[in-house]
């Protein structure tokens, strides 16, 4: 093989590789400021993001009209100790990301929290159903290691999805308790629905009661309207 050829081979893999390289740099966490400004509201960094460096205050969560907006950094969870989701509940919100991918250079999720328990300690567990704007959802629990539902995730119709990166997208996500049974609803239909005996259990929830909120994967901007917790 000649020298010219090597060349040429050697430009075509880097032209492969370079969309790649460049995605990982640009996927890192990119702090922003403001911290929480919500009332009563509390935050939690992923463990990655914390060895990173980063914290609550790398992210903003703030009152912004008659909803609350969200603007990360690191992937977090926010959650309302004041309120308390017991036996039958649902909490739900609609997220509206204004710019699909404003922030990132792939889809990344935004949803609701339930079953929140022992917070901000090394036992913390909890559970969150979170859309994508591009079709998908995942269902994931803290407790304290994370277990997946549904993988990495899962398409499916009722995800609404954006016409193109920076085009706007919204979601109603919605999880209920009820019974034995507890569900993640998108957008007015039933994504998904596990026994509390698959989610509740060592290395899982320590119960489906608990303190709701909204989890936000990092790098993303979304706004939040009509967040509230219903008795079933």
């Amino acid at each position: 093989m000649t020298n010219r050829t090597l060349h040429r081979a050697a430009a075509l893999v880097a032209l492969v590789l370079a969309p790649q390289v460049l995605a990982a740099q640009e996927d890192k966490s990119v702090a922003v400021k403001g911290g929480i400004e919500m009332p009563g509201w509390k935050g939690i960094v992923d463990d990655k993001e914390l060895k990173a460096g980063l914290t609550v205050d790398s992210a903003h969560f703030r009152a912004m009209g008659p909803g609350m907006h969200a603007t990360t950094g690191p992937a977090i969870t926010y959650w309302n100790p004041t309120m308390m989701g017991k036996g039958d509940y649902t909490v739900k919100a609609t997220f509206s990301e204004r710019e699909y991918m404003g922030r990132n250079n792939h889809p990344h999720p935004y949803g609701v929290v339930i079953a929140a328990n022992d917070m901000g300690t090394p036992n913390a567990s909890y559970l969150y159903c979170s859309a994508y704007g591009n079709g998908n959802f995942i269902v994931r629990g803290m407790g304290p290691a994370p277990f997946q539902m549904n993988g990495r995730g899962t398409a499916h119709p009722a995800v609404n999805k954006a016409e193109a990166k920076g085009k706007p997208v919204t979601q109603e996500i919605a999880m209920s308790v009820k019974g034995d049974k507890v569900s993640c609803s998108i957008n007015g239909q039933e994504v998904a629905s596990y026994s509390k005996a698959e989610l509740v259990g060592a290395g899982k929830l320590k119960s489906t009661d608990g303190a709701v909120g909204v989890r936000m994967g990092h790098n993303t901007d979304a706004h939040l309207a009509g967040f509230a917790l219903t008795k079933n």
